[in-house]
C-alpha cells in the first residue's frame, strides 16, 4: 500500500499534505473516510474496492460483486496496489492481484444533492500495463478547471486486470465463460458507479467513459458490448487514440499457443483441468513466468471476439450500427506511426516481406500487401513526421518514414475515421480531432506521437509522473494555452455533451462530424487550432478500412 501523502500526490500532482478534515461518504456497503487536499479544495476517496478481489479461486474468473458490508467507517485515504502489469507504466507502483479498486476526486463543495456529471477514466497501456493511480493522469487539475469554467464534474479512475491476469484466452477460458476479464472488470466498476456515485455528489445518469490507447479501445468495446446493448451505464464516450475496431488482430488460434506455453512453464499443461491448476499456482511462480519489464513476456493476450462481451469484429458492428448511440469525442495524433512502425527496413522488398510473413502481427494477403505498397510509395516527402520534408532517416531504416505512415494509419487513424463515419451515419454527435503537437518529453523525430495529447488534456504543466522528460519543459506559451483549451473542452463535453460552451477562446469552434463534408478539429500549438477536412491520407486510410475483415478486426 502507498502512504497517505504519496497517494495524494498521485491524484493531485502537488506537494501538499492533507488537512485534518476527513470527508465521509456512505455507499451501499458501508461508510468510507477520504482525505481533503486544501490546495485544490478537493476530497479524495482512494482505493475503494468495486469487486471481490480476484485472488485464490477467483483468479481467472469473471469479477464478482462485493458481498460484504460494515458498520464502522473504513479509510479510503490511500491508493491500493495496482493490478499486475509488465511495462514502464507499472514499475513505479506496488502491484498485486488484489487490485480491483477505484478512486474518486471531487470538489469539497460537492455533496449528495449536487448531481454532478461524472468522468470515468480508463487507463491505457496496451492491456498489459498501467493503472488508475498513474500520476500523469492529473484528475485534480482537470476537475479544478471544470469548476472554474462552470462545467463541474466528478472524476473516477479505475484499475482492471491486465496481461494474462485479465486477458488470458484459450478454449479452456472460452468454454467456462471467463473471457475478456479485464473488460468485465471495467464493466463491474461502471455498475458500481451507477449504484454509488450519487453519494459522492455525482449523477449516475450523466456518466462519460473516457480513455486513451487501450483505454480508448476499452471505451470502444463498451460501446459495442453485447452486440451494442445499452445497459444505461454511460451517456457519452471519449476515445483518444483508440476505438471499437481492434488496433491489433487477435484470435483464439494464436492465444491458445500462448496459453499452452504458459501452462507448461508452471506445470499445468498436463493437468486434468489446466485452468483450475493455473488458479492454484502460487502468485510468485505465475508472476515469474509472465514477468517482463518492457513487454508482456512475448505473450499476446488482448481482448478477443468471444461471442459474448465482444460478439463480432468491431468493423462489422460499426457497419451494422450495432453500438450504443451516444455522443463521442474521438481523435488521434498526427504521427502515431512513429510509436508503432518497424525500424531497420531499408527496401521495398523487406517491407513486403514484413507485411506478409507475420512480423506485422498478421500474414497480410499478398494482393493487399501489394496495394499497400502502392498507396504508401517510396517517397519520403509523403512520410511522417512531415517536418522532415524529403529527408530519409537511415538510422531507423531507409523506409522508416514510409512504413511509419502506414503503421499509424493501420493502428490508429483508420479506426478513428471509421468510428466517426459510423456515428455520422446514425446522426449521433461525434467530435473528431487530429492532434499535431510535438512535446518536449519525446525526441524530435517522434513528432506528434502516441500519448502526447494526454498531458494537454489533463493540463499537467508540471509533468507530474513523467519519469523520462517533461512535456512542457521550455515550450512557448502557445502550448500552455492549447492545453487550457483542451482541458476545458473535455470538461465541457463531460458536462454538456458539447465541447464548445466552456471554451474561453471563442475563435475556435468544434463542429460535429458530418457525412456530407466530414471535418475534424486540428489541435496545434504552432498555429491557430481550426476545423479541417477529414481527408488526411484519405486513399490509404479508406483502403485499410475497406479490407478490415481480412485483418480479423
Amino acid at each position: 500500500m502507498l502512504g497517505i501523502v504519496t497517494g495524494l500526490l498521485l491524484a493531485t500532482a502537488v506537494y501538499a499534505a492533507p488537512t485534518t478534515r476527513s470527508p465521509t461518504v456512505t455507499v451501499r456497503n458501508g461508510t468510507y473516510t477520504g482525505t481533503h487536499v486544501s490546495t485544490y479544495d478537493q476530497d479524495l476517496f482512494l482505493g475503494i474496492p468495486y469487486a471481490q478481489q480476484p485472488v485464490g479461486d477467483l483468479r481467472f474468473r469473471v469479477p464478482q460483486s462485493l458481498n460484504a458490508s460494515w458498520d464502522d467507517a473504513r479509510d479510503a485515504k490511500e491508493y491500493s496496489d495496482i493490478c499486475v502489469g509488465y511495462g514502464t507504466d507499472s514499475i513505479w507502483y506496488p502491484r498485486s492481484e488484489a487490485c480491483l479498486t477505484l478512486n474518486v476526486v471531487r470538489s469539497s463543495s460537492a455533496n449528495s444533492d449536487s448531481k454532478l456529471p461524472v468522468g470515468v477514466w480508463i487507463h491505457g497501456g496496451g492491456f498489459y500495463q498501467g493503472s488508475g493511480a498513474d500520476q500523469r493522469y492529473n484528475m485534480s487539475e482537470i476537475v479544478a478547471n471544470s469548476h472554474k469554467i462552470d462545467k463541474p464534474f466528478i472524476a473516477v479512475t479505475i484499475n482492471y486486470r491486465l496481461s494474462a491476469w485479465g486477458f488470458l484466452s484459450s478454449s479452456q477460458l472460452s468454454g467456462s465463460g471467463n473471457t475478456n476479464l479485464g473488460l468485465r472488470d471495467q464493466r463491474l466498476a461502471l455498475q458500481w458507479v451507477q449504484e454509488n456515485i450519487a453519494a459522492f455528489g455525482g449523477d449516475p445518469d450523466k456518466v462519460t467513459i473516457w480513455g486513451e490507447s487501450a483505454g480508448a479501445m476499452s471505451v470502444g468495446y463498451h460501446l459495442t458490448a453485447y452486440g451494442g446493448r445499452d445497459d444505461k451505464l454511460f451517456r457519452a464516450g471519449i476515445m483518444q487514440s483508440g476505438g471499437s475496431i481492434a488496433a491489433q488482430p487477435g484470435n483464439y488460434s494464436s492465444s491458445q499457443g500462448d496459453y499452452d506455453d504458459l501452462a507448461a512453464k508452471v506445470g499445468c499443461l498436463t493437468a486434468v483441468d489446466s485452468l483450475q491448476c493455473l488458479r492454484e499456482v502460487p502468485y510468485e511462480k505465475l508472476n515469474a513466468a509472465l514477468n517482463g519489464t518492457d513487454a508482456p513476456s512475448g505473450y499476446n493476450f488482448w481482448p478477443i471476439v468471444d461471442g459474448d462481451f465482444i460478439q463480432n469484429w468491431g468493423s462489422i458492428q460499426l457497419d451494422e450500427h450495432a453500438f450504443v448511440k451516444v455522443p463521442i469525442i474521438a481523435g488521434t495524433n498526427a504521427d502515431e506511426g512513429t510509436a508503432f512502425g518497424p525500424t531497420g527496413i531499408n527496401t521495398t522488398e523487406q517491407w513486403y516481406e514484413y507485411l506478409t510473413d507475420g512480423d506485422f502481427g498478421f500474414q497480410t494477403p499478398t494482393s493487399i500487401a501489394k496495394r499497400i505498397l502502392d498507396l504508401y510509395p517510396d517517397d519520403p516527402s509523403q512520410g511522417i513526421p512531415e517536418f522532415l520534408g524529403d529527408q530519409r532517416v537511415p538510422s531507423k531504416g531507409q523506409q522508416w518514414r514510409r512504413t511509419s505512415s502506414f503503421a499509424g494509419d493501420f493502428k490508429m487513424h483508420a479506426l478513428r475515421r471509421r468510428q466517426c463515419e459510423a456515428w455520422a451515419e446514425t446522426s449521433t454527435p461525434a467530435y473528431c480531432y487530429r492532434f499535431n503537437v510535438h512535446s518536449a518529453d519525446v525526441p524530435l523525430l517522434s513528432g506528434a506521437t502516441h500519448f502526447e495529447e494526454v498531458a494537454f488534456v489533463f493540463h499537467n504543466i508540471a509533468g507530474q509522473g513523467y519519469h523520462y522528460g517533461k512535456p512542457f519543459a521550455g515550450v512557448p506559451q502557445s502550448y500552455i494555452d492549447l492545453s487550457a483549451m483542451m482541458t476545458n473542452m473535455w470538461a465541457s463535453f463531460i458536462h454538456d455533451l458539447d465541447p464548445n460552451p466552456g471554451v474561453l477562446n471563442k475563435s475556435v469552434s468544434w463542429d460535429s462530424y458530418s457525412n456530407g463534408e466530414p471535418t475534424d478539429l486540428l489541435f496545434d500549438a504552432n498555429t491557430t487550432s481550426h476545423m479541417e477536412a477529414d481527408t488526411w491520407r484519405k486513399e490509404g486510410i479508406d483502403y485499410i478500412n475497406s479490407v478490415a475483415r481480412a485483418f480479423w478486426r
